[in-house]
């Protein structure tokens, strides 16, 4: 999908660009798949702020992404490829034969017309799902499950894909787009293809109030805070923080690593490479 740029008519335009949704077949989404989502401005179900910068945006309404793909050889037909504001990547409407209706992360290369199927004995094509062990070595695949049943948790980005490297026993090992190298369980369902709209990393938002449509609220250097409010602040003059870089809360960053959870280190096989 091509980038669309602008005439330079203002310093908001000079280096804004955006995507030109020709791929887009429907901007009226399905009213029986979608849901309320309420804004949380960052804070949790007791009032705390847990993530910074948060705030505002555009209203939004939640789609239903069927995550699990679990209804087993049953064709359904591509109907229309639409826009999510929940996500990076596009969603495609699919109609079961039963006549049931449900969205699904539409991979590249998808069109309007195909016919889709998910289950064991399902081919080999882009948006057909299939377990890990039906799945030859080399395919890229996404919206892959870490647990059978519960739906895909990784790789569902815009532009993401995954590669199964090999299968030993009752687990393979699929390469991330992290470069990490994880096991999965060969009953484990994943979806063939890479995920759609590649070019969502060449967008340049352009300007600052781009991102308050999204939700984004100004992020503010620690070294130009009071030493009240930030570790890098304070000094006489213009300083650089005169510590290794740190969180407001002391925490270090820039490569301390965070990760802690004992019960799934034996399923990593390779860390990402940073």
């Amino acid at each position: 999908m091509p980038i669309k740029s602008y005439a330079p008519t203002s310093p908001g335009r000079r280096f804004l660009t955006s995507l030109t949704f020709d791929e887009i077949t429907s901007t009226t989404p399905l009213k029986s798949l979608l849901e309320p989502k309420k804004s949380t401005g960052g804070r949790n179900n007791r009032g705390w702020m847990t993530i910074r910068h948060r705030g505002g945006g555009h209203k939004r309404m939640y789609r239903i992404i069927d995550f699990r793909r679990d209804k087993l050889d049953i064709p359904a037909k591509v109907t229309t490829i639409e826009y999510d504001p929940n996500r990076s990547a596009r969603i495609a409407l699919l109609f079961y034969a039963d006549g049931e209706k449900r969205y699904i992360i539409a991979p590249a290369g998808l069109a309007v017309g195909q016919t889709l199927v998910a289950g064991a004995t399902a081919d080999i094509q882009i948006g057909n799902a299939l377990p890990l062990r039906n799945i030859p070595p080399g395919m890229a695949i996404h919206n892959i499950e870490l647990k059978k049943g519960k739906g895909g948790q990784m790789v569902r980005s815009a532009g993401g894909a995954a590669t199964i490297l090999a299968k030993e026993g009752s687990y393979a090992q699929v390469r991330l787009p992290s470069t990490e190298v994880r096991l999965v369980h060969l009953d484990c369902m994943a979806t063939i293809g890479q995920v759609g709209n590649l070019d969502h990393e060449n967008v340049s938002i352009g300007k600052a109030g781009r991102k308050r449509w999204l939700g984004r609220r100004p992020i503010n250097r620690g070294v130009s805070m009071n030493p009240i409010d930030h570790p890098h602040g304070g000094g006489e003059g213009k300083t650089s923080g005169g510590r290794h870089p740190c969180t407001p809360w002391g925490k270090p960053t820039k490569g301390y690593k965070t990760r802690n959870n004992p019960r799934t280190d034996g399923q990593v096989v390779r860390r990402r490479q940073r």
